[in-house]
């Protein structure tokens, strides 16, 4: 009698992300930002990734930037620095990071003789902070691009990585290079500060995860749809040829609706093919996206979807809710 074979698939189950901003100041000349060092890093990955929450961050900044900086002399904002870069350059930046981050930083240059200075906006994710002096303030701030390579040059960080005293115009002479930096107040952060959705960060990222079921239900069309059994009792080469060709031939969202032709020597050969009904996952995921829709959009105290240019189903007209709900958001 023939051994029988069995093929079994390990079933992955994704843990949601362990979110951590604490501040580590242990053996280190700087403060990490969360025990990884990566909490901007993973701002940044949800800003990119999540459709929702990168419009409602956008749709903030735009009202924070509105018509731009102005002055009494428009000159004044032409040049913020030596790259060309004007005032409201360095604004729209600026917003950006505050909204994303809570924070934004900005290196200042004096000149040599210390009546002028030009600002260069510095992005808040590659800010890391020493450790605050006897008098409870941060001396200064170290910048790098490469913090996920910490490792690999921790033993030469005052070589590798710049380094900025904080912004203090008492001390321009002694320091030419200073950093400015503002953050937001949050209890419990001494260095670092939080954006303001930090609550919602789970539900940002559940956003993600819809996402990802949806589209992989596309591409991988043939998978929930039909369960194939053979009875060649293949060796693992024979088996994984099949199932290789199977996923080659039928799998995907281009072979949607397309012909199976089998061929088999007798009957008794030929493989069992069982449809399996849909168990009403994608409606259950339509009924979250909702959800994590609006709590998205409460996290970031956008009123109504509508402000976002989302139409809520069954909605008739609303010039007078968008007006309620735009003063509201202002």
């Amino acid at each position: 009698m023939a051994d029988k074979k069995f093929s079994f698939k390990k079933v992955n189950f994704s843990m949601p992300r362990n979110w951590s901003w604490k501040e580590n100041k242990k053996d280190q000349k700087f403060v990490k930002y969360g025990d990884n060092n990566q909490f901007p890093a993973e701002l940044i990955d949800l800003y990119n990734r999540s459709s929702i929450h990168a419009a409602c961050v956008n749709a903030i900044v735009e009202g924070v930037i509105g018509k731009g900086l102005t002055a009494n002399e428009e000159i004044y904002l032409e040049r913020a620095n030596a790259k060309g870069e004007s005032w409201n350059d360095i604004f729209e930046k600026v917003a950006l990071d505050q909204k994303l981050f809570g924070s934004f930083a900005l290196e200042i240059i004096y000149s040599n003789d210390r009546s002028t200075i030009d600002v260069y906006h510095v992005d808040f994710s590659t800010v890391r902070s020493a450790e605050k002096n006897e008098y409870g303030k941060v001396p200064g701030y170290y910048l790098s691009n490469e913090w996920d390579q910490q490792k690999a040059f921790m033993k030469q960080l005052e070589e590798d990585v710049i380094y900025l005293p904080t912004y203090d115009p008492k001390k321009a002479a002694e320091e030419p290079h200073q950093l400015f930096v503002v953050k937001n107040y949050r209890p419990g952060q001494e260095y670092y500060p939080l954006p303001d959705y930090i609550a919602a960060l789970r539900v940002v990222e559940l956003d993600t995860e819809v996402d990802n079921f949806h589209t992989n239900n596309i591409k991988n069309g043939l998978a929930p749809s039909l369960s194939i059994t053979t009875f060649t009792n293949g060796s693992d080469d024979q088996l994984r040829a099949i199932e290789e060709q199977l996923n080659a031939n039928y799998g995907g969202s281009g072979n949607a609706g397309s012909l199976m032709y089998i061929d088999v020597d007798s009957p008794e050969n030929a493989p069992q093919i069982v449809p399996i009904p849909q168990n009403g996952a994608d409606g259950y995921y339509t009924t979250i996206n909702d959800l994590t829709v609006q709590k998205i959009l409460t996290a970031h105290r956008i009123t109504s979807p509508m402000l976002l240019g989302i139409k809520t189903e069954g909605q008739l007209g609303g010039r007078a809710e968008m007006i309620d709900a735009m003063q509201l958001f202002q």
